[in-house]
């Protein structure tokens, strides 16, 4: 998207991952398997899987936010038991925050996974991800809390490569991905970067209904999940 600085709604970024999407499927001998982070990730992860006629399953992830400060991000869980725990160490420092009391905020962030995976039905069944190529797609990248913690379930479930694609990213953040994992797709990396949704005209908050319908709509078209 060269010069672009914002696109016009999720599936519009789903489709700009589309053709460097191919290039890099195309390259790798795993099995690919794209996994969209709920919720904002399914909008544009559906779009991507469509057009490369592939299966789309979730990483169930969630972040942990500060007491009181809920959107600042001290870490994240990921896993189909949210067993994968990684910490933001700068927001942890600065808090006075051990791991100890990192996992206490965790629970009600497990709990909330749990809660999902028995609502959400097959939509949220881990998908096997041995030996495969696993494809980390969401809506943008600010701090990555949560991409990090999908990276490390990923590959703790066996995944064979990672790989996070992105539609925007903040340039420091899309750095540390680059390190973390395989390979990195983010076509839009602005500088300043302000937050992910400043980066498109359209941003409204995806709904759990609305986000299971366009599952189960692919699901009909043949993109079963896993």
């Amino acid at each position: 998207m060269p010069g672009a600085e914002r696109y016009p709604d999720r599936a519009a970024a789903g489709r700009a991952l589309i053709a460097p999407l191919r290039a890099l499927i195309d390259s790798q001998k795993a099995a690919p398997v794209l996994l969209a982070l709920p919720r904002g990730g399914v909008p544009v992860a559906v779009e991507a899987a469509r057009a490369l006629g592939l299966n789309l399953g979730l990483a169930m992830v969630r972040k942990i936010g500060l007491p009181g400060q809920r959107e600042l991000a001290v870490g994240a869980i990921a896993g189909p038991t949210g067993a994968e725990l990684e910490i933001n160490d700068s927001v942890a420092r600065a808090f006075g925050l051990s791991r100890a009391e990192i996992e206490a905020l965790a629970a009600p962030a497990r709990d909330e996974i749990a809660r999902r995976r028995a609502d959400w039905g097959a939509a949220a069944d881990p998908p096997d991800l041995a030996g495969r190529l696993a494809v980390l797609i969401d809506d943008g990248l600010a701090t990555g809390a949560t991409m990090r913690a999908a990276i490390a379930w990923a590959r703790a479930a066996g995944a064979a490569q990672v790989a996070v694609a992105v539609p925007v990213g903040a340039p420091e953040t899309v750095a540390e991905m680059e390190r973390r994992a395989d390979s990195v797709i983010c076509p839009l990396t602005p500088q300043p970067f302000m937050a992910v949704g400043a980066h498109y005209a359209r941003f409204d908050q995806v709904e759990e209904a609305g986000m299971l319908a366009m599952l189960a709509d692919l699901v009909k078209e043949g993109g079963a999940p896993g």
